[in-house]
């Protein structure tokens, strides 16, 4: 008798949930560069050609979670309420995402941990280099498709570009405060502290854009 299909997903998604925790802790203990693909298979109890079929590269098992920041972003921006610009909806998304204590946007020992795990490793800086360009085709897709443009327009590519940049120092300044205050509470406020200061420069800069402008109510 054949497996169901929804049990076999599980089963699938629990054996990559096995490998990317035992990646995790291994690349955390040890440093990135320093751990073999056949350790991680060793420590997950799995073959090696089952981490490749889940994990096409080592970086992947490390930015796990690459996926699920791409759909969050996509997901907000395709059921924005239509009264809402796409840079206020994105704002909101960072407050929420902060409220909710998302692993995206989470600043602990174990996040200053994987930080510091990049840090260390040239392969993996690279990487997340790529993921960035990578994300910035994404938004840009999301963000035109959200206002009815074309992908190549040029207001919805400099959005994607600031808004990445935006997010990028916001979560580097609300990682080093964690590192010097060991204080979740005060990293979360210099994340937003930077997310309201980014977002009120995007507003100006794409005034008259409906990337900026809020739907006007009907009367």
């Amino acid at each position: 008798m054949s497996i169901p299909s929804d049990r076999r997903t599980r089963k699938r998604l629990a054996t990559r949930q096995s490998i990317s925790t035992a990646a995790t802790r291994l690349f955390l203990e040890l440093g990135f560069d320093h751990v073999t693909v056949d350790a991680i298979a060793a420590a997950a109890d799995v073959g090696r050609m089952t981490v490749f079929n889940h994990f096409p590269r080592k970086e992947d098992m490390f930015f796990d979670r690459d996926d699920e920041g791409r759909e969050i972003l996509c997901d907000a921006l395709r059921q924005r309420d239509p009264r809402v610009s796409p840079i206020e909806t994105l704002r909101q998304l960072a407050y929420r995402l902060a409220a909710q204590q998302s692993p995206l946007v989470r600043f602990t020992a174990g996040s200053q941990g994987f930080v510091e795990t990049i840090e260390r490793s040239e392969t993996l800086k690279a990487r997340a280099r790529a993921i960035r360009d990578e994300l910035a085709q994404v938004i840009t897709v999301a963000l035109a498709e959200s206002v009815g443009k074309e992908p190549t327009d040029p207001d919805a590519q400099l959005v994607a570009g600031l808004l990445l940049a935006m997010w990028t120092v916001a979560l580097r300044q609300a990682h080093q405060t964690f590192r010097v205050t060991q204080d979740a509470e005060k990293a979360k406020a210099a994340f937003l502290v930077i997310i309201e200061k980014g977002t009120l420069g995007l507003q100006a800069a794409l005034t008259g854009t409906p990337y900026a402008e809020q739907a006007t109510p009907a009367p």
